[in-house]
């Protein structure tokens, strides 16, 4: 039926974004949605998950709720005052009920019975914290055969949006990220908050999403909250599609180009906890010698056409 995905999310607007974007393209077949805590609690990423799914008339996607906490240390503070209280802009009952309740015995469970079941090779798409990903990795080592890519929406190169060094979703459990992103050798993409800031939208691309019918009017609808914090992040009125530009790269490989190049996640307690340092050294002059393989890091794209690509996705 096309490229397989699994999503891994933290619904979050930007989210919301990339579930309705996998949700609506012909060419994927999306397997199903795993949540996580992130951006708010795991009762309301996973409510808010199934309710996308409900809008894109995508109820037969099952949902599964995970991790409710990081794998070892609490996380600080959720992005309430980015997404909202309930994670979509206060907006969250604008959107339809779902039909259906999440999967019985939790995102791993899922993940693993869909990659047993698997006759090609799947890609995940985790978008929020990793701490599923590292578990699903830690604990069932004979499904990593059925993956095909891992394209994780995270980290910055040059700066943080949670603290100066940090992006959200690595901050929120750095253990987590080292495991999947230095510790494995499964095919890996980071798609850094560097490009994904470059990809934002303006609020023209949202009234035309909004004027495309019931679908994009819901989503447009959830993005006040969002709206007014990126005001203030980017200094114009748009926000940051983070998380559907990784969805777009999972659907379409190569809409974003990539360098591959070792990282490291700081997992230290300092002011650079949750830190991506990437080695952007020539060649030549790196250090050869670390643990884990070069990573897949989503440095460019047109950008244009990947604006472009999310609206015709979304309001087919």
């Amino acid at each position: 039926m096309g490229t397989k995905l699994i999503i891994d999310t933290d619904p979050g607007v930007d989210d919301a974004f990339a579930i309705a974007l996998a949700a609506l393209s012909e060419d994927v077949d999306l397997l199903g949605v795993t949540t996580v805590y992130g951006n708010v609690s795991l009762e309301s990423t996973t409510r808010n998950a199934l309710r996308v799914l409900q809008l894109c008339g995508r109820a037969d996607v099952p949902v599964a709720a995970g991790a409710s906490r990081p794998l070892i240390h609490p996380q600080p503070f959720r992005a309430a005052h980015v997404h909202g209280a309930d994670g979509l802009s206060g907006r969250s009952g604008s959107l339809p009920e779902p039909d259906r309740e999440p999967e019985p015995g939790g995102a791993v469970r899922l993940m693993v019975s869909l990659l047993e079941a698997a006759e090609e090779p799947v890609t995940l798409v985790p978008i929020g914290p990793l701490t599923n990903i590292a578990l699903l990795l830690a604990a069932h080592p004979e499904v990593r055969e059925k993956i095909g890519r891992i394209v994780v929406m995270g980290g910055g190169l040059a700066h943080g949006n949670t603290t100066a060094a940090a992006e959200f979703n690595i901050w929120s459990d750095p253990e987590a990220a080292r495991r999947v992103l230095v510790e494995e050798d499964l095919p890996r993409v980071l798609v850094p908050l560097d490009l994904t800031y470059r990809c934002a939208v303006d609020t023209a691309w949202l009234a035309k999403l909004a004027g495309t019918g019931p679908v994009g009017a819901g989503l447009e609808a959830l993005t006040p909250d969002y709206l007014a914090s990126y005001r203030k992040t980017l200094g114009w009125d748009g926000i940051a599609l983070h998380d559907a530009v990784a969805v777009a790269e999972a659907i379409n490989p190569g809409i974003l180009r990539t360098e591959a190049l070792p990282l490291e996640v700081e997992c230290s307690f300092g002011p650079g906890r949750g830190a991506t340092l990437v080695d952007r050294r020539r060649a030549a002059v790196r250090n050869e010698d670390r643990s884990g393989s070069a990573v897949e890091v989503a440095t460019d794209t047109d950008l244009d056409g990947l604006r472009d690509f999310v609206l015709a996705r979304l309001t087919r």
